[in-house]
């Protein structure tokens, strides 16, 4: 059988040689925990609790506010402490439910309960998602739920369980195939049920031989479930590219996967349904890695939803001795969000703390140059776009023509082009902020048309 990829891509540094080998352990926060009530893509959830009030793990604490939106749980019991906007990963003031923690972590009664999801009907396994909150953990954060009742089910081929994590530094998804590969399996075999006519396909990077390994035992007694390792190349977990490895197809600027037959999920989103539909478990934790050449002890944890940055670096040892902290990421090298500090809550889809003692961006605009006209940005460019043409356009704020002539939003922030650019050009900035002057002119024209 040929090993299909997809066009471009780069092969940077994946400084996994940090945490890769760190067992994923469970970290208990010690003090309050702060819920933004917004950590999906949709509208945000609507505040269900007041000042003053006992929650326990498990409870819904901000509650879905519409089709594309997401419930929020509290993740400990305690007393909500607070409900005013806070500092997110994002860099923006959020709305949030800020709850001091009893240290006991008490739950909703039922949490935990087994259940058998061959017993359940296509209804009740999606209200199991959609009450457990589940959304997108690969960093995209969009509601679940939404995404597994396309229009046209039956047209479904392939559910692909993304375990590619390609991103530098991060492991945990790496951690938790290695330890969790029959509930991950279990949770493809959840959605599966909901669309008879696919196939399952868990897609894992070959610098994981151990979670190959692991998924591969725990998927030998499933009939339509394979793994099927990928060359190590980045971005192999874009939609668009897994979708080309797995389907061979070529999917269409702004289609989406169920249109192409597929449907995609992180491998951390998987097993989150396995928690919701098999254990009546909402989201309430995930697996984050915190790492870099700053840390003293890279680590993969267990962590609960809430947790501040700040003490899951301590939980790692804090930093290493002397060692400067340049760049604090969100996320992994190529597209993490950068921090102002770590006083920031970690949330539904935040996989990394990433810690680093140079800057590449500071590094890059000491060597900034005129754009040099050479290509590379278009050859490794995943999306077949022309980074350089959309450089300049964003750069004069031609937004008509970087939208409808060069389709910039179709642009995924991988940072390739940037990666290889001997100019040192900032491109994917360039990209981020042309995507932010659109959007929020299309919000304003609607909002106009609106107060006619």
């Amino acid at each position: 059988m040929i090993e299909r990829t997809f066009r471009g891509g780069v092969h940077p540094d994946d400084g996994k040689a940090y945490s890769r080998d760190a067992a994923l352990t469970v970290y208990e926060p010690k003090g309050e925990l702060v819920f933004p009530v917004s950590q999906h893509i949709g509208k945000p959830a609507k505040v269900a609790v007041s000042v003053g009030d006992r929650v326990l793990a498990g409870q819904v604490i901000a509650q879905q506010d519409g089709y594309v939106s997401s419930n929020i749980h509290s993740s400990c019991s305690g007393t909500v402490k607070a409900i005013e906007k806070r500092r997110t990963v994002m860099g923006n003031l959020v709305e949030c439910v800020v709850v001091e923690s009893d240290g006991k972590f008490r739950t909703v009664k039922g949490m935990g309960a087994k259940a058998d999801f061959r017993n359940m009907n296509r209804e009740t396994i999606l209200q199991r998602i959609r009450d457990a909150g589940i959304v997108g953990m690969g960093g995209a954060s969009f509601p679940t739920p939404v995404k597994l009742e396309p229009k046209n089910p039956d047209g479904i081929e392939y559910v692909i369980v993304n375990g590619a994590e390609c991103e530098p530094y991060i492991t945990c998804d790496d951690q938790l195939m290695r330890t969790h590969a029959g509930e991950i399996v279990t949770g493809l075999e959840v959605i599966l049920s909901l669309f008879p006519k696919a196939q399952g396909v868990i897609v894992i990077e070959r610098n994981k031989p151990e979670a190959i390994a692991a998924m591969t035992e725990a998927a030998a007694m499933s009939k339509n479930i394979r793994v099927q390792p990928a060359p190590t190349k980045y971005p192999q977990g874009g939609e668009k590219s897994i979708i080309k490895v797995v389907a061979g197809k070529d999917t269409k600027m702004s289609q989406l996967p169920a249109e192409a037959g597929c449907i995609v999920d992180n491998v951390s989103t998987v097993y989150a349904i396995y928690e919701a539909v098999c254990l009546a478990t909402p989201l309430i934790r995930r697996a984050v890695t915190v790492t870099g050449p700053a840390v003293r002890n890279p680590s993969n944890f267990i962590v609960r939803v809430g947790t501040p940055f700040r003490e899951l670096l301590e939980a790692a040892g804090g930093l290493v001795e002397g060692a400067e902290v340049r760049k604090a990421i969100a996320g992994g090298a190529m597209m993490g969000i950068a921090l102002p500090d770590l006083d920031v809550p970690v949330q539904k889809a935040s996989n990394a703390l990433t810690l680093l003692t140079v800057d590449g961006a500071e590094e890059s605009e000491r060597k900034l140059t005129a754009c040099i006209r050479c290509g590379r940005c278009n050859e490794v460019c995943p999306m077949g776009l022309t980074p350089q043409m959309m450089g300049v356009a964003a750069e004069r704020k031609d937004y008509q023509k970087y939208e409808n002539r060069l389709y910039g939003l179709e642009c995924i922030s991988c940072g390739s082009c940037t990666y290889v650019c001997p100019a040192k050009r900032p491109l994917m900035q360039l990209f981020k902020d042309a995507k932010g002057a659109i959007l929020e002119a299309r919000r304003a024209a609607q909002q106009g048309g609106g107060a006619k």
